[in-house]
C-alpha cells in the first residue's frame, strides 16, 4: 500500500470522526431501549432530549418522567429544554415543551410558573410569527396576572402585545397598551429602568408607523436621556435612529445623517452586535447616501448587514428593503448587479407570501376547526339555558296563574257571602226606609236618589250628574257634593258600585243573563264599551266578569 493510499484512508476515516466527534464526545452514545436509560441522570436525559429529534426525544422524555421527583422539578425539567430550543430559535420545539410545562404548572398549581410560561409561550409565537396563537398566550398570562400581581410579567405581556398589535397594524390598540404600562411603571421600581426605556422605544416606533414625527421625537429624547445614565446602548441606538429616520422623512438628510451617525459611533464603541438595531441603523445611512446619490457609499453600508441577514428572515419586511435599495443603487452603476437584486426580491417576496399564505392556511384550519368545536359546545349550553328558562318561564307562569286562581277563588267566596248577606237584608227589609236628615233640602235629595236607586235609574247609558240632579231637582254641584258627604263617594264611583251591585245580584240569580256576552251585559246596566265595564268590575272586585260567571255556573247557582 503506498503512502498516498494510507493518507487518502486515514483522510476518509478522520473526516467523520471530526464532523460527529463534537456532539459525540458532549453528550455520549445515546442509548436507544428504556433499561439502559434507567441509570442516566436527568442532567444526561436533558441532553439527550436536546440533541434527538422530536420522534427521538420521546424515550427520553419517558425516562425523565420516570426518574423526576416531582412534578415541579419536572415542570423545571421541561421549562429549561423549551429555553434551550427557544435560543436556538427552534420555536416549534420550544412551544412543545412550554405546552408539557403549563400543563404540569396548573398540575401543582403553580400560577406564578403557569403565567411565565404562557409569557414565554406567546414569546415564541410571536417569533415563530403566529400573531393570534401569541395574542391568545399572552391572553392566558393576564387572566392570572389580574389575580396575582406581578408588574414585571404584566410588562412583558404588555410589550409582546404591543409588539403584536403593531404588527397587524392594530396601531390605536398598541398605543393603548404602552400607555397603559407606562402608567404602572410610574408607580413601581422599574421607574427609569431598562423595561421603561423599552416601551418608550415600542411607542415611538408605533408613532413612527403613524407618521406623527413630533410624537414620536418626544418620546425618542426622553427615551435617550433615561438610557444614557443606565448604559442601555441598544436603546440608545434604536431612539437616535427613529430621530433619524424622522428627519430622513422630513427630507432633512444632513439632520438625518447626524443622528444616525451618532448611533453609528455607539454601535462601533459599544460593539453592539444586536440584529434589529444594525440593519435599521445601516439600511437608514444607505438611504440617505442614496438620496445623495452617493451610491458606493450606500452600498457599503448594505453590504454590512448581508452577514447579518439568513434565510428565516425572509418573513422581516427590512429583508426585503435591504435588497431593494441594493437594486436601486446598481441600477445606476452596474445592470448586472441589479438584475441579481431584483430576482432576489422577486424571491423573497414569494417567499415571504408563500410563508404567510401557509401560516394564514394553517390557522385558518385551526380557527376553523375551533370554531366549529367552539360553536357546538356553544350550541350545546344555548339549548340548555334555552330549555332551563323556557322552564323557569313555564313554571312561573304556572305559578301565577295557580296563585291568580286561588286569589280569584277566595274573591269570588267573599262576594258571594257578601250578595247573600246583602239579599238577606233586603228581604227582612221590604218597606223603603226614608231617610231623615235635620236639612229639609238634604232629605229631599237623598230620598230622591233613594227613588231612583229603586227605580234602576242607574242602568241607563245616559245617566250622568246633569240627568241625575234634574231627577232630584237640584243642581249638579249640590248633588256632587251630597253624593260625596253622605255616600263618602265621588258621582261616578256612586254609579258605578250601583251598576256592578246589581249585575252581581243578577249574574248570581239569572241564569238567562248569565247566558249573555260581556259586552251585551255591559250594555245592559249602562256601560257603552265592555272594556269599561270589565274594568270597574274587576277595580270593585278583583276578578274578572267571565271569571264569575264561570264560577257560578260551576257551582249551579241559579234561580
Amino acid at each position: 500500500m503506498t503512502f498516498l493510499t494510507k493518507q487518502f484512508l486515514a483522510t476518509c476515516f478522520l473526516i467523520p470522526l471530526l464532523f460527529f466527534g463534537k456532539s459525540a464526545f458532549a453528550i455520549g452514545v445515546k442509548p436507544n431501549n428504556q433499561d439502559s436509560l434507567t441509570t442516566k441522570s436527568p442532567k444526561q436525559l436533558i441532553e439527550y432530549i436536546q440533541h434527538s429529534t422530536l420522534e427521538e426525544s420521546k424515550i427520553y422524555e419517558i425516562a425523565l418522567n420516570k426518574i423526576s421527583d416531582s412534578d415541579l422539578i419536572l415542570a423545571q425539567q421541561h421549562y429549561s429544554i423549551a429555553l434551550f430550543f427557544y435560543k436556538k430559535e427552534e420555536y416549534e420545539r420550544s412551544v412543545y415543551y412550554l405546552n408539557k410545562t403549563a400543563k404540569l404548572a396548573k398540575k401543582i398549581e403553580d400560577d406564578t410558573f403557569l403565567s411565565k410560561c404562557y409569557i414565554k409561550l406567546g414569546n415564541a409565537y410571536l417569533k415563530d410569527w403566529k400573531n393570534q396563537k401569541s395574542l391568545d398566550s399572552y391572553d392566558l398570562a393576564l387572566k392570572i396576572l389580574q389575580k396575582n400581581k406581578n408588574i414585571k410579567y404584566e410588562l412583558a405581556v404588555n410589550s409582546g402585545m404591543a409588539m403584536i398589535l403593531r404588527r397587524m397594524q392594530q396601531l390605536d390598540k398598541a398605543l393603548e397598551v404602552c400607555k397603559n404600562a407606562l402608567l404602572l411603571i410610574e408607580n413601581s421600581s422599574y421607574k427609569n429602568s431598562i423595561d421603561h426605556v423599552n416601551f418608550i422605544t415600542i411607542i415611538s416606533e408605533t408613532y413612527l408607523d403613524q407618521k406623527k414625527y413630533d410624537s414620536v421625537l418626544h418620546y425618542a429624547d426622553i427615551g435617550i436621556a433615561m438610557s444614557k445614565p443606565l448604559d442601555y446602548s441598544i436603546g440608545h441606538i434604536d431612539l437616535l435612529t427613529k430621530k433619524g429616520i424622522v428627519a430622513f422623512n422630513r427630507n432633512k438628510l444632513p439632520q438625518a445623517l447626524h443622528h444616525l451617525y451618532l448611533a453609528e459611533d455607539i454601535l462601533i464603541n459599544k460593539k453592539i452586535t444586536q440584529k434589529n438595531s444594525i440593519l435599521n441603523l445601516y439600511y437608514f445611512l444607505a438611504s440617505c447616501f442614496y438620496e445623495q446619490k452617493e451610491y458606493n457609499k450606500a452600498i457599503s453600508y448594505l453590504k454590512n448587514t448581508e452577514s447579518l441577514l439568513e434565510e428565516k428572515d425572509s418573513r422581516n419586511i427590512r429583508f426585503i428593503d435591504i435588497n431593494k435599495l441594493f437594486a436601486k443603487c446598481y441600477k445606476v452603476i452596474d445592470k448586472k448587479q441589479e438584475s441579481i437584486y431584483l430576482e432576489k426580491v422577486v424571491a423573497l417576496q414569494a417567499q415571504l407570501q408563500d410563508a404567510t399564505n401557509k401560516t394564514v392556511t394553517k390557522l385558518h384550519k385551526q380557527d376553523t376547526q375551533k370554531l366549529e368545536n367552539t360553536l357546538k359546545a356553544r350550541y350545546k349550553e344555548y339549548v340548555f339555558f334555552i330549555l332551563l328558562f323556557v322552564c323557569a318561564f313555564l313554571m312561573f307562569i304556572l305559578f301565577k296563574y295557580f296563585r291568580k286562581q286561588k286569589n280569584n277563588k277566595v274573591h269570588f267566596d267573599t262576594l258571594i257571602q257578601k250578595i247573600n248577606a246583602l239579599e238577606s237584608k233586603e228581604k227582612n227589609h221590604t218597606k223603603i226606609q226614608t231617610v231623615v236628615i235635620n236639612d229639609e233640602k238634604v232629605n229631599d235629595v237623598l230620598n230622591g236618589l233613594h227613588k231612583l236607586e229603586t227605580q234602576e235609574f242607574f242602568l241607563n247609558t245616559d245617566c250622568d250628574l246633569r240627568s241625575m240632579s234634574k231627577k232630584v231637582k237640584t243642581n249638579t254641584t249640590y248633588l256632587s257634593k251630597i253624593i260625596k258627604t253622605h255616600k263618602a263617594e265621588s258621582f261616578n264611583d256612586y254609579i258605578n258600585d250601583l251598576r256592578i251591585e246589581y249585575a252581581l245580584k243578577r249574574l248570581k240569580n239569572d241564569k238567562k243573563f248569565r247566558s249573555f256576552s260581556v259586552k251585551s251585559i255591559a250594555l245592559e246596566i249602562g256601560y257603552k264599551t265592555d272594556n269599561s265595564f270589565t274594568k270597574h268590575f274587576k277595580s270593585k272586585t278583583g276578578i274578572n266578569p267571565s271569571y264569575y260567571i264561570k264560577k257560578i255556573n260551576s257551582n249551579k247557582i241559579d234561580n
